[in-house]
């Protein structure tokens, strides 16, 4: 049975292998550094049998009310507003296909939920990377507007936002 639970400093990262370099070197070299070090974000990993076969990392954030789409602008003032961030998201190899990346994802939503009801919280930011776009529009995240762009070599992400009511209004549902 998979267990999501936040990393510990213990945990052994060095077999995982999605088959993106970024996402590996992040998870094998910087993500307990951020989270025990820095405080820059939390990671959860999905262990079965005390393997990682998945990680979501998380960081609280904020957005400038003109960078949501329009239809996300209903009553919120022009402050900043806070949002969870979804920093990076990752399945191993040996775990893909199998519904582990949208379980992670309902964790990192129900992670929002709490948010909001803690202290405040108006949906989820991913920087999705151009091969992740259509897994995230499929649960209802769209694009926001990117103020700058990346290089041709090393594409930009797509910014995508999902508001809170969207998440509220899809709990318990899986596709």
């Amino acid at each position: 049975m998979i267990e999501i639970r936040a990393l510990n400093e213990r945990d052994d990262r060095a077999s995982f292998r999605s088959g993106d370099p970024d996402l590996d070197r992040f998870f094998q070299r910087f993500a307990a550094q951020n989270q025990f070090r820095h405080y820059l974000g939390v990671t959860y990993v999905a262990i079965d049998e005390g393997r990682i076969l998945g990680f979501a990392t998380v960081a609280a954030a904020h957005i400038e009310i003109d960078e949501l789409p329009l239809s996300a602008h209903k009553k919120l003032p022009a402050y900043p507003l806070p949002v969870l961030r979804l920093a990076r998201l990752a399945v191993d190899q040996s775990a893909q296909g199998q519904g582990l990346g949208l379980e992670l994802l309902c964790f990192v939503l129900r992670l929002a939920l709490t948010m909001a009801g803690n202290f405040g919280c108006v949906g989820v930011i991913v920087d999705a990377k151009p091969d992740a776009v259509r897994f995230y529009a499929k649960y209802g995240f769209v694009p926001i507007e990117v103020l700058e762009g990346g290089s041709e070599a090393r594409p930009a992400p797509t910014p995508m936002f999902l508001s809170i009511q969207a998440i509220k209004a899809a709990v318990g549902r899986r596709d």
